[in-house]
């Protein structure tokens, strides 16, 4: 039960990472809209929606038939699925081993399976989905709980089984109240037909695990009323899906005005959290349900109050929204700091409509190109229920309009303290890097301050892994004991055999970036990212990339105590191979080949094979890694050392 106890202070909802250093009070929603004017503008019932609805046969006849024949099918797939229970051992095997994805798979596979069976429907038109849709609302109402076994720690009772008479609000919460309240709002009448306790159950639900507890709680971590140091996507997340609720579900008008105000309350705290440059903290991989959940709240906002709510010009809305093509490398590769994946595949649509609102035409282009890249033409959005409808209610639209890949040439996000520069601004040729800087208690943090990327014609070359499939200690007291996360295997030395340790003084200093014409130069003393016992007074760390001909990466260092175990690693997807005395020649699949030099007689070089078992990381990498690391002969307490990556067909 200790166990349990200390687990659950760690795990819940990534808590345990506390960021003290929130932004400004700007509170955009609230001063926007008072709560008379709230109530004068909201408007009534589903009047709002903009979606058109199940009678509308004109409108889903209307769509491409390929989009109709491939909806249909998917739902007629499903059409013998058999719903699934979740079973108590599936609850319990996050406590027993820490595996999450027993559970969620079932979970997932009924919500995915409701999810085509009403797209089906709804271009069908035919009624022969109805009862299998029924079927699939009344199994997910009989469970126990929507929220996911990892995140049961928010209940009282703690982590293991759901307790039925506590109600929590997460992020599986919210997700499939909204898929049941537009369920509901699409089919009402046809399930009234079958049985009106159809509707009341799923009213009933939503009232009791969604609205009732939010109305009366104030004490969920990601709602920020009580604390708001440390504020993340949950936060815009679970909002969004629960202004769905009020919206569809709730018919007390004042209950209404009351919700929709108390979200807007909540998510000012998230957009109070976001500094000024707009970068996402958690990484683009997190955009979508960061900054991309951000706009669907917005427009879920301005479309219930009749676009008297916007504020879609405030200039961080826009930094926020052009985040994602900042961390756009190279299709299908984004910055990938922390737990984010290097691999994306973002909602097209999403971005589209983001840069669309916010007047940004390399949004709108990149959405554009990534719809191109998906296939659209022949292929059905790929989102969740809600986007999947916008997408499908603009897909001709972003097809016609010009597409382009968002090549940043450089970038410096300074409140975040992440940099990147690229030698060209038409294309990926050539070398990419980014760098960051921070400290060592972001959301989703590594111990990773002053770590680095580097890319080739749009290749990996010097990487940031990620994360690997989360378990129970990835956000537990076990967190740094798991490879991805320690800085020994990201692009950063150990000092005196000391890694970076986690906690938000464990930081940088004196971060800067420059550019010119010939080169772009990220620096920074990571001195202050190590404990105590590394025994290091400075560490100054500089990239810089000379454009068009190499990347150099420079140490000046000062030590108290020089134990003569400190190196310099650097983790790779290429095939290294000494090919003289320093120098090093890397190798892609793709056929990249880059040499790295370096002093052979400052430095001894190991080249570590590390093979890669776990699923999430294979999904981006391959089965074999390098880590390259040198380690520093000398024995003074102060010296500088270069490396120098460069293009082999050019030496």
């Amino acid at each position: 039960m200790k166990i349990l106890k200390t687990i659950a202070c760690f795990i819940c909802c990534y808590a345990f990472i506390i960021n003290c250093s929130a932004q400004s009070k700007r509170d955009l929603l609230i001063n926007s809209c008072t709560k008379e004017m709230l109530q004068t503008n909201l408007m009534a019932g589903v009047n709002w929606v903009g979606f058109h609805s199940y009678k509308d046969r004109t409108y889903w006849a209307s769509l491409p038939a390929v989009y109709q024949k491939q909806l249909t099918k998917d739902a007629e797939k499903q059409l013998k699925y058999v719903w699934q229970v979740v079973p108590a051992s599936t609850y319990l095997e996050y406590t027993r081993s820490g595996n999450r994805q027993v559970m969620q798979k079932i979970y997932n596979a009924n919500t995915k399976a409701l999810e085509s069976l009403v797209l089906g429907e709804l271009v069908d038109g035919k009624g022969r989905f109805i009862n299998q849709i029924i079927d699939g609302v009344w199994t997910i109402c009989e469970m126990s709980t929507w929220a996911l076994s990892a995140h049961l720690s928010a209940q009282k009772a703690g982590l293991g089984l759901p307790d039925i008479q506590e109600p929590i609000l997460d992020l599986g919460v919210g997700n499939t109240a909204a898929l049941l309240a537009w369920t509901h709002f699409f089919f009402k009448e046809q399930f009234q037909m079958v049985n009106p306790l159809i509707t009341k159950r799923i009213e009933h639900e939503i009232q009791y695990r969604v609205l009732q507890p939010y109305y009366q709680r104030k004490d969920f971590w990601w709602m920020a009323f009580e604390k708001d140091d440390f504020v993340n996507n949950w936060n815009v997340w679970v909002n969004y899906n629960v202004l769905n609720c009020i919206l569809l579900i709730e018919r007390d008008e004042n209950k209404r005005v009351e919700g929709v105000y108390k979200s807007m309350q909540s998510v000012d705290k998230f957009i109070n959290y976001y500094k000024d440059d707009g970068a996402c903290e958690e990484g683009p991989a997190y955009w979508s349900s960061a900054g991309g959940m951000l706009f669907q709240y917005l427009d879920l906002l301005s479309m219930a109050t009749n676009k008297k709510i916007d504020i879609y010009q405030h200039p961080l809305i826009k930094n926020i929204g052009a985040y994602i093509c900042n961390a756009f490398i190279s299709q299908p590769y984004y910055i990938n700091f922390a737990d984010a994946s290097a691999k994306l595949n973002p909602d097209a649509g999403l971005i589209y409509r983001y840069g669309k609102a916010i007047s940004d035409t390399k949004m709108m282009g990149f959405g554009s190109y990534l719809a191109n890249m998906e296939k659209w033409h022949t292929k059905v959005p790929q989102a969740n229920l809600e986007n999947t409808m916008a997408d499908l209610a603009i897909a001709s639209e972003i097809a016609l309009y010009p597409s382009r890949q968002p090549f940043v040439k450089t970038s410096w996000m300074a409140e975040t303290e992440i940099a990147l520069a690229r030698d060209n601004d038409t294309s990926s040729a050539g070398f990419y890097f980014a760098a960051k800087g921070g400290h060592n208690r972001e959301s989703h943090n590594h111990n990773d301050v002053g770590n680095f990327i580097l890319y080739y014609n749009g290749q990996p070359i010097l990487i940031d892994i990620g994360a690997e499939t989360y378990t129970r200690q990835t956000f537990g007291p076990e967190r740094y004991s798991i490879w991805a996360m320690r800085s020994a295997y990201h692009n950063l030395p150990v000092i005196n055999g000391i890694e970076q340790q986690d906690g938000i003084q464990y930081r940088g200093k004196n971060a800067s970036f420059t550019a010119d014409t010939k080169k772009a130069i990220f620096s920074l003393d990571i001195a202050g990212a190590y404990p105590n016992s590394a025994l290091v007074d400075k560490w100054s760390r500089k990239y810089q990339l000379n454009f068009n001909q190499s990347f150099e990466i420079k140490d000046d260092y000062r030590l108290k105590q020089n134990d003569g175990n400190t190196v310099l690693n650097f983790m790779t997807p290429c095939t290294p191979t000494l090919s003289a005395p320093g120098k090093v020649q890397l190798s892609s699949t793709s056929g990249v080949q880059l040499n790295v030099i370096y002093n052979s007689k400052l430095a001894e070089l190991i080249m570590e094979p590390i093979t890669v078992t776990d699923e999430r990381l294979l999904q981006n990498w391959p089965a074999q890694l390098y880590r390259l690391t040198f380690k520093l002969k000398s024995k003074e307490t102060s010296g500088t050392n270069s490396i120098l990556v460069e293009n082999s067909a050019l030496n």
